[in-house]
């Protein structure tokens, strides 16, 4: 993988502490040409996922970052002395959890900025022509995560999961976007896709091989890449850059090994066609007991 995406490696990649296998790796692809709807669509049915670099105004997603990490200093989860915005962690045990929950849950989650980022003029306007919809629904509960260099172990990094088993109540053709907020090099411990899974999980999904209750397939992905005969597909994001995915497509993300104490921050959220059926159970902002 020789990428300049892919330069700030640590050279041994982890997820939830297991290390990826060289051999079962691959290259996450960008999207150069955004101006032929046909083409587009065809590559999304054959990929499961558009890599749009340089989406976003790189100076928009930093200033919410900035906003992020802004308002929650008074919980401790940045370095004293440090300028917020850059989102170096603080030392461990530093942070009050109560005053962190409150300020996420309670004002950043819920809040205006947020909301105008999530629903910037340019990702309204590529979701409905992209999807062909006239009115588009943005699901309420969207999700936004800081992960901290260092962490590792089961439960860490996102583990390896497939969105449709989380939104069995409605349409399947929810499209998620997966915005870095913030640079993400490969050290930092970015979104990883398994490549061409989708297609497997169309088929299990078609033969009745539903996986209920919700829950994510496994931690170990070496095994994962094993199983299904595929390579995990990895690149460094930069600010501004989106990653959009179908509800079938596998995916995961690695642990934060960054060498400055930087966090990686990103959220993660849903558009679909207003005419689809929505399910009604993420109408409701996130909140990390509401049970999905």
């Amino acid at each position: 993988m020789h990428d300049s995406r892919l330069a700030a490696s640590t050279g041994v990649l982890t997820s939830n502490g297991y290390r990826l296998d060289p051999r079962r790796l691959g290259r996450l692809e960008p999207v150069a040409d955004r101006t032929d709807l046909a083409a587009l669509r065809a590559r999304f049915r054959r990929d499961g996922y558009l890599f749009l670099p340089g989406f976003f105004d790189r100076e928009t997603v930093l200033g919410f970052r900035r906003h992020y990490f802004t308002r929650l200093a008074s919980s401790g989860l940045t370095r004293p002395g440090t300028d917020p915005g850059e989102g170096i962690a603080a030392a461990s045990g530093a942070v009050d959890r109560e005053v962190l929950r409150r300020v996420l849950f309670g004002e950043l989650v819920p809040g205006p900025e947020y909301e105008a980022l999530c629903r910037d003029p340019r990702l309204v306007a590529f979701h409905r022509w992209f999807l062909g919809a006239d009115e588009l629904h943005l699901h309420r509960r969207k999700i936004i995560r800081h992960v901290g260099p260092g962490e590792s172990g089961i439960g860490t990094a996102t583990q390896a999961h497939y969105d449709l088993v989380y939104l069995r109540e409605g349409s399947d053709q929810v499209l998620s976007s997966w915005i870095p907020l913030g640079d993400i090099p490969v050290s930092r411990g970015p979104l990883i896709y398994l490549e061409g899974s989708h297609h497997r999980v169309l088929a299990e999904e078609a033969a009745g091989t539903l996986k209920r209750p919700a829950a994510s397939m496994t931690a170990d992905l070496p095994a994962l890449a094993e199983q299904y005969d595929s390579r995990w597909l990895v690149t460094g994001f930069a600010a501004g850059d989106v990653m959009i995915h179908n509800a079938h497509v596998i995916h995961a993300s690695l642990d934060n090994h960054d060498a400055g104490g930087v966090f990686r921050l990103s959220t993660d959220i849903r558009y679909q066609s207003a005419a689809e059926a929505v399910d009604r159970r993420w109408q409701q902002h996130w909140h990390d007991r509401d049970g999905l």
